[in-house]
């Protein structure tokens, strides 16, 4: 009987402390450039990922929590200005989203649900908002010529 416990208590403790299953990987493209890089712990991406374009100029860059993209990440064109930025919840788009114009500047931004158009979206130019949509589960319901006419209207509280 205590050969019995000594093995079974032997087995428990190993596989409680088996080693974590935690490490840095990195994907490469045939030209040798790195593509992805980030954390895996048994075999799914987690932590803070990175990814490249072919020429090594990043691509994309944020959070995974079980495989599924989470918290604030950023994307790149192949230049590396910056095209959007946004959360995630469950590999979905939520909350407020910036989208850039080719020189960096924010041309609109939107408020997204899993992923849609659900709420307001402003659009810039140069750097000043021009005008105004309200979305609806991704269908346009509403929209205003020109910041004035979206404030006549609205509440900037709206905008949180």
């Amino acid at each position: 009987m205590l050969k019995k416990i000594s093995i079974l208590l032997t087995l428990v403790l190993l596989w409680g402390f088996s080693p974590d299953e935690t490490a840095y990987k990195k994907t490469f493209y045939d030209n040798g450039k790195v593509k992805s890089e980030g954390w895996v712990r048994y075999n799914v991406k987690t932590g803070y990922w990175k990814f490249y374009h072919e020429n090594g100029k990043i691509s994309s860059q944020g959070h995974y929590e079980y495989d599924k993209k989470e918290k604030y990440w950023y994307f790149y064109n192949k230049s590396r200005v910056r095209v959007q930025e946004g959360h995630f919840i469950n590999d979905e788009k939520i909350s407020w989203w910036l989208f850039y114009d080719n020189q960096g500047r924010i041309n609109h931004k939107c408020q997204l649900s899993k992923g849609v158009k659900n709420g307001y979206c402003l659009k810039y130019v140069d750097n000043e908002l021009t005008s105004a949509e309200k979305y609806n589960n991704g269908k346009k319901i509403k929209e205003w010529s020109s910041f004035g006419a979206f404030k006549k209207e609205n509440s900037i509280s709206d905008l949180k």
